[in-house]
């Protein structure tokens, strides 16, 4: 894993434009976003049209054409790194409902950590990001929790440094997203909804 100084440095040479730096921030921080990504996709299906590598490399080049953040250091950076996962995550699911047009949207969706982006939960995908945005409205650090988590494959200890709070308040966030969430993606849910932890 690269120092953080280093990639923090490595960052800003880039930010600043120079061409050097662009190669050495990839074989600093590829790595890691790769075990980002594995995280997430380690819970899917064998054959899923989306891999980890696809992922990864979409998220990096997404991460470093951009040109209007001021990075600030490492935590930044993969906190925006979970934020371009979910993005890509998102429109691959909107691209598979597209291709299911007329398909029906489930009414329950049960959100839990374990829970994983298939083919089949497409439409999920789209309530939970959607909810994700509305959670957002109400605590935008829970929001925030359950995207480094969910998507950025963080754990509660490396959310805690993200975020510059505690893993108590990170454990506390977690639980109180989960709640909301499930609350509001489980509406007519019954029984469904005692399968989140």
């Amino acid at each position: 894993m690269a120092a953080s100084q280093d990639i923090t440095a490595l960052l800003k040479r880039f930010q600043a434009g120079d061409a050097d730096a662009q190669s050495q921030l990839m074989t600093a921080v590829y790595g890691e976003l790769r075990m980002m990504a594995a995280r997430y996709m380690a819970r899917e299906r064998m054959g899923h049209t989306l891999q980890t590598t696809a992922l990864v490399n979409e998220a990096y080049l997404r991460l470093v054409n951009i040109k209007t953040v001021d990075w600030h250091d490492r935590a930044h950076f993969f906190a925006v790194a979970a934020q371009m996962m979910r993005r890509i995550l998102v429109d691959h699911a909107r691209h598979r409902a597209s291709e299911k047009a007329g398909g029906r949207v489930p009414n329950v969706f049960v959100f839990n950590e374990e829970i994983a982006f298939s083919e089949e939960r497409s439409e999920q995908l789209l309530q939970l990001d959607d909810a994700l945005e509305r959670l957002a409205q109400t605590d935008e650090r829970a929001s925030k929790i359950i995207e480094l988590r969910f998507f950025g494959g963080l754990t509660t200890e490396e959310t805690a440094a993200v975020l510059k709070v505690s893993t108590r308040t990170v454990e506390r966030e977690w639980t109180f997203g989960r709640a909301w969430l499930r609350a509001e993606l489980n509406v007519g849910g019954g029984d469904a909804g005692q399968a989140v932890g």
